[in-house]
């Protein structure tokens, strides 16, 4: 087959190909039942809670603990100090664009001045 040629083993191949049926399984069993229940409001209302929540759980460790074995909190981190930007720009301006743009350039800046002793 074509596809085995370019360096994938058959059963590199099955495997993704199970993970696929077993996502798009999951997911479409939720569309046929999804009008039949009604959420209390409280839930709805926590709902809109969860995506800063998991995007926070995924970003802190790594802005956090940027070399993955300790916790560096000082403001020499060029991590910490683009977090804190981008929560200060974005709780002000709340543009998601400009957030990501001010925050990138703090973050490059200061890891080019935290490198070459700058700062």
């Amino acid at each position: 087959m074509k596809i085995f040629d370019m360096g994938i083993s058959p059963n590199e191949f099955y495997m993704i190909a199970g993970m696929a049926v077993v996502t798009f399984g999951i997911r479409y069993i939720m569309f046929p039942i999804s009008g039949r229940f009604k959420f209390p409001e409280l839930f709805n209302r926590g709902l809109k809670y969860v995506p800063p929540v998991v995007l926070t759980a995924i970003i802190v460790p790594s802005v956090l603990m940027p070399h993955g074995n300790t916790l560096n909190m000082k403001l020499t981190n060029p991590y910490l100090v683009g977090a804190i930007a981008a929560c200060a720009i974005g709780g002000m301006f709340k543009n998601l664009l400009l957030t990501i743009v001010v925050s990138m350039m703090v973050f490059l800046v200061c890891q080019w001045a935290f490198a070459f002793g700058v700062v």
